[in-house]
């Protein structure tokens, strides 16, 4: 039984630690711009949401340059964020993705 709280303890912290990260990002890199369900100067999180994959969102976070015409905007004015981690970035992505819509 021990053993049991001691994992359920060691994934909540883990979970916790990984929500951090991304409302740490999110701050810090997209707030002034992405907000959650609104439209502000870019798309809302929801709106990135139900209109891209998991990779498409990586790629426009680290290379917008390159991105902005594949995925049909038709200026770029995202800067890239080579500064952030892999770890960084896989947590804002799944962020962002967990404002698509339950179908």
């Amino acid at each position: 039984m021990r053993y049991f709280f001691t994992i359920i303890l060691l994934f909540t912290t883990f979970a916790f630690a990984k929500e951090s990260i991304a409302m740490q990002v999110f701050h810090t890199y997209c707030w002034g711009c992405h907000h959650q369900t609104a439209e502000a100067f870019g798309p809302s999180f929801k709106e990135i949401a139900n209109k891209r994959k998991k990779d498409e969102i990586i790629a426009q976070i680290v290379s917008p340059k390159q991105m902005y015409k594949k995925l049909g905007y038709k200026r770029n004015s995202m800067p890239s964020f080579n500064d952030l981690n892999a770890t960084q970035i896989n947590a804002i992505v799944t962020y962002i993705l967990s404002f698509k819509d339950k179908k």
